[in-house]
């Protein structure tokens, strides 16, 4: 079946994983020259798995398992690293990773790759790297990694294998048209609706009446005891301090001012920047042509446009920063100029400069007296922030020592608060919805990470302009709750696990009852059993994936009911020993799209793209085969450890 028909089990975190095709960059093709580049090399270190003679190293997965991770946190703040990894990410992450290897070992071995100067190119096309005149800006370039904990290695590898594979696969994705007949039958597949009904045979109503003893509960509870596990839970003793709060923090000095005052000079001293619109042209008689026309009155927007050339605004230019840009001689000539009129054309290495003066701000600056506000409290903030470092240290050290947490928090004049048992995500154990505060949330990482109680610590809290002191007043290691606790609990699980048992056969009565030309109802009303009644259903397969579009979780009778062949019926167990489901398929009427409606060529075309990807796809499963992958499951196994252990 198509691609189109298979959106019903699309997962959006797969959708994550096809980027890994395009690269940590989205590079385009250009053609500039670019020199010195190369600013690192790496190496992906111990190998998550194999790829022919390459591999796939376990800091390059963790690297884009972390991307991925944080790109969907943004759309669900929520999740956690265990549960983005326990939908199947690493898998995902890891496919993606040595397909790329995989084609670009395969495509070295017949002839193809990628030049270091067409990488060059990718690079240099970005605007996230160039300077202000445009131009590739290496320092940009290498503050751009730094940002974010890459190295040039690490993209030139990316780019590399995402143009192999763009090579490898772009001749057979666009995909080739297919026969009118054949887009108008998948098509009406889209239309085509189905009617039923579908009955729940609840396990409880199946269970027995009578309770069960408490020797059986206790056999049951025994075992599935790993059912009933409680998590490991703390409380947590703090109290924050705030360097606001702290005594005894000198003044700046009058000596301090005039120091910082100098040191600040730039930022005090008279200053002037000038707002412009300029353009660059090869001549100096262009550049006087050009500037007449303006000074005529023709705005420089639309001289420009004129002559087949752009005007760029640049803004709050300091004499300086534009000298710096271009020349002294551009510099000296806009300076020069009045608000709102051309500037005698200058040269620089870029040609000769035609630019319109749009604004002047002068700032007359600040003298001594009249800084000393700002810097009486700029100096006032440092210095308290560097007696709470201070006071951090010196608790640590007492910490060390063996000072216990009420002691140092008696001295400090504090009072200690005690939270309530913690998980260590932060919940309030056995108040669902409850979160501890987020003062307290910073802690618990490093307080869940102590290995007894009474421990005392010091951790700097995210505004960085207070400190928390803690230990832990109590662990509670995760163990099943006990028995006497949540007997009720442990009594509806064994009635819905034995009401289950019933509950499959009764789906089997149903549909031998039926097989012999019961009634859906009636083969129900045959069990003895007040049951809930059978529910008609009529729905289409649009409805069906457009349910599937908009985020639900498709109900499991639903996708059963278009896998069924009309006049069945077939049972479904419900997850969690709930129960069974019995569906039965009534009608199927086949879709009509009218011959020339629109959707059929909409249709064709994404059915030609559809049938493209899926030849794609198997020339990547076939490359991947070809060359051949085995994965490391000791190094995996320690990735998803550490990633979990990040989160």
């Amino acid at each position: 079946m198509l691609s189109l028909f298979r959106k019903l089990i699309h997962s959006r975190i797969g959708a994550l994983f096809a980027l890994v095709f395009i690269g940590l960059l989205a590079l385009a093709f250009a053609g500039a020259d670019v020199s010195g580049l190369r600013v690192g090399q790496s190496s992906d270190g111990e190998a998550a798995a194999k790829v022919g003679h390459a591999k796939v190293g376990v800091d390059e997965l963790g690297k884009t398992i972390t991307t991925a991770f944080e790109q969907e946190r943004e759309q669900n703040p929520t999740l956690t690293m265990r549960q983005f990894l326990a939908q199947g990410v690493m898998n995902d992450a890891l496919s993606g990773l040595a397909d790329r290897a995989a084609m670009q070992e395969w495509a070295a071995k017949n002839g193809m790759g990628v030049s270091d100067r067409l990488v060059d190119s990718e690079i240099a096309k970005q605007p996230a790297f160039q300077g202000p005149d445009g131009k590739f800006s290496d320092a940009v370039y290498r503050a751009f990694l730094a940002q974010r904990g890459m190295t040039d290695a690490a993209v030139r590898k990316s780019i590399t294998q995402s143009l192999i594979a763009r090579q490898v696969l772009s001749p057979v994705a666009p995909g080739a048209a297919m026969p009118a007949s054949a887009v108008a039958r998948y098509a009406a597949m889209l239309k085509e609706k189905r009617e039923g009904d579908i009955a729940f045979l609840p396990s409880i109503a199946f269970a027995g009446k009578d309770k069960p003893s408490d020797a059986v509960l206790a056999t049951y509870y025994k075992a599935n005891a790993a059912r009933y596990q409680q998590p490991e839970r703390r409380t947590v003793r703090y109290a924050v301090i705030d360097e606001a709060s702290l005594a005894n923090v000198p003044a700046p000095s009058d000596a301090d001012i005039a120091a910082r005052y100098k040191a600040k000079a730039d930022v005090y001293a008279p200053s002037e920047t000038r707002t412009v619109t300029q353009v660059v042209v090869p001549t100096e008689q262009a550049a006087q042509a050009l500037a007449a026309q303006v000074s005529a009155g023709t705005s420089i927007e639309a001289a420009a446009r004129a002559k087949g050339l752009a005007a760029s605004k640049i803004a709050d230019l300091t004499r300086d920063k534009l000298a710096a840009q271009s020349s002294a001689a551009v510099a000296d000539a806009v300076f020069a100029a009045a608000q709102g009129k051309v500037a005698t054309p200058a040269k620089s290495g870029l040609g000769w400069h035609v630019i319109r003066v749009d604004a002047i701000v002068k700032k007359p600056g600040k003298t001594l007296e009249q800084a000393r506000p700002d810097l009486v409290a700029e100096l006032t903030t440092e210095k308290r922030h560097a007696a709470l470092l201070d006071l951090s240290s010196r608790l640590e050290e007492q910490f060390e020592n063996h000072t216990g947490l009420a002691d140092v928090a008696k001295a400090q004049g504090v009072t200690l608060t005690t939270t309530p048992a913690l998980t260590a995500d932060g919940s309030v154990f056995g108040q669902p919805g409850q979160k501890a505060p987020a003062d307290v949330a910073a802690l618990l990482q490093g307080a869940f990470a102590l290995e007894h109680e009474g421990e005392g610590q010091v951790a700097p809290l995210a505004d960085g302009k207070r400190i928390a002191i803690f230990d832990v007043g109590q662990i509670m290691p995760a163990a099943p709750a006990p028995l006497d606790q949540i007997k009720d609990q442990v009594t509806r699980d064994y009635a819905t696990e034995q009401g289950a048992a019933k509950a499959k056969d009764a789906s089997a009565k149903v549909l031998a009852a039926m097989a012999k030309g019961a009634s859906l109802a009636d083969a129900l009303k045959g069990l003895g059993v007040t049951l809930p009644p059978a529910q008609p259903v009529a729905i289409t397969r649009e409805q069906l994936a457009a349910m599937q579009q908009s985020g639900r979780q498709l109900p499991p009778p639903l996708v059963l009911l278009f896998a069924m062949s009309k006049g069945t019926a077939k049972p479904l167990a419900a997850p969690g020993n709930a129960g069974f489901y019995v569906v039965s398929l009534k009608t199927v009427t086949p879709g009509v799209i009218p011959a020339g409606d629109p959707f059929l060529a909409q249709a064709g075309k994404q059915f030609g793209l559809d049938m493209g990807r899926e030849v794609a796809e198997e020339l990547r499963t076939a490359i991947r085969n070809q060359v051949g992958v085995t994965r490391n499951e000791t190094a995996l196994r320690a990735l998803n450890t550490k990633l979990v252990g990040n989160q």
